[in-house]
């Protein structure tokens, strides 16, 4: 990257950025592996290795892009897949994902049991690579790879092999999924990229982006959130009606540019700071906004997905969920850019 003008001025390619790992010491994430990514750029970021790989806090500059629960990034729980005990631990950040094969709420039927959201967040990444960018050779490019696995005996076998990626000099994270049925049988699937948003990028009047019809999901704070004629794209002050598990969501249809790509996210006029999410609409059709106004929980999710939070059970019963059969694989690409 030439605008650097680097040449025969540095030592080491870290005086510039790229990735740095380490174990957190303290508190409920003691013992848990981290990747800190400094692009060169103002944008800087927390991969989790213990955590799926889910990215945690985020800033661009002085300002944080993510919003980060009370409990923050705490060890993970293998076991962790019964009624609502995802929320114990269920960090926010930047982007952790929801699945491999159930997306949704609580459920049990004859195809099991499974907890809010599935297990994948719960589980740690073997870490395959790490990649340092070389301004000197010319290479920019930061990367950390990983595998990250559901499976038990005599159940599915999923894989989930994940890069995330970013160039020295571009506040840009770019996050590339293979999901793959190692398993002797048929798995079902299901993927959400649950992308929390929060102050100050998301403050009063900022304004939330996407391209596509929504509507409610169709509970009562939904509708009065998602229905009629009430603005939903833009940001309120909190809301004393969403203390404690008060919520709203609205599922959206995007629409993709001639590209393929959508894009949703959220503008900051005041701040003169943007985050736009680009996904692919082939791979990630719905789009979920999660809006969460509640006081010291203040939050909005846009969550790229390839089903709705509706639940494995539903989308069996309505014909979409996805079946991998053995050796059978998913791709998925998620970008996030942040600036003016």
């Amino acid at each position: 990257m030439s605008s650097f003008g680097h040449e025969g001025k540095i030592s080491n390619p870290a005086q510039l950025g790229g990735i740095e790992t380490a174990v957190l010491d303290n508190g409920p994430a003691r013992g848990v592996r981290v990747a800190w990514f400094n692009t060169g750029s103002p944008l800087r970021f927390k991969v989790v290795l213990d955590r799926s790989m889910d990215i945690a806090d985020a800033f661009h500059g002085q300002h944080a892009l993510a919003w980060v629960s009370r409990s923050g990034v705490t060890a993970p729980d293998p076991a962790a897949n019964q009624g609502l005990e995802w929320l114990r631990s269920f960090a926010g950040g930047l982007m952790t994902t929801c699945g491999l094969t159930h997306v949704g709420g609580p459920e049990s039927d004859a195809n099991g049991t499974r907890g809010l959201h599935g297990r994948i967040s719960n589980q740690p990444a073997e870490l395959t690579r790490v990649q340092q960018p070389d301004p000197a050779c010319g290479e920019m490019r930061m990367a950390i790879s990983g595998i990250v696995r559901e499976t038990g005996v005599f159940g599915p076998h999923l894989e989930m092999r994940r890069t995330i990626s970013a160039e020295l000099g571009k506040a840009e994270i770019r996050v590339e999924d293979e999901v793959i049925n190692c398993g002797n049988q048929t798995a079902p699937h299901m993927l959400l990229y649950h992308c929390n948003l929060g102050y100050p990028l998301v403050d009063e009047g900022a304004e939330l982006f996407w391209d596509g019809e929504t509507r409610s999901r169709g509970g009562a704070q939904d509708d009065a959130l998602f229905g009629g004629d009430h603005d939903f794209r833009h940001c309120p002050p909190p809301l004393p009606s969403h203390a404690g598990n008060g919520e709203a969501c609205g599922f959206i249809q995007p629409r993709a540019g001639a590209d393929g790509h959508c894009h949703a996210g959220v503008r900051n006029r005041r701040l003169g700071l943007s985050l736009d999410i680009m996904f692919d609409k082939a791979q990630l059709p719905c789009l979920t906004n999660w809006q969460h106004w509640g006081y010291g929980e203040y939050v909005t999710g846009l969550e790229p997905g390839t089903h709705y939070p509706i639940g494995q059970g539903t989308a069996r019963r309505a014909g979409t969920l996805i079946m991998l059969e053995p050796g059978e694989s998913r791709q998925y690409t998620l970008v996030f850019r942040a600036g003016p």
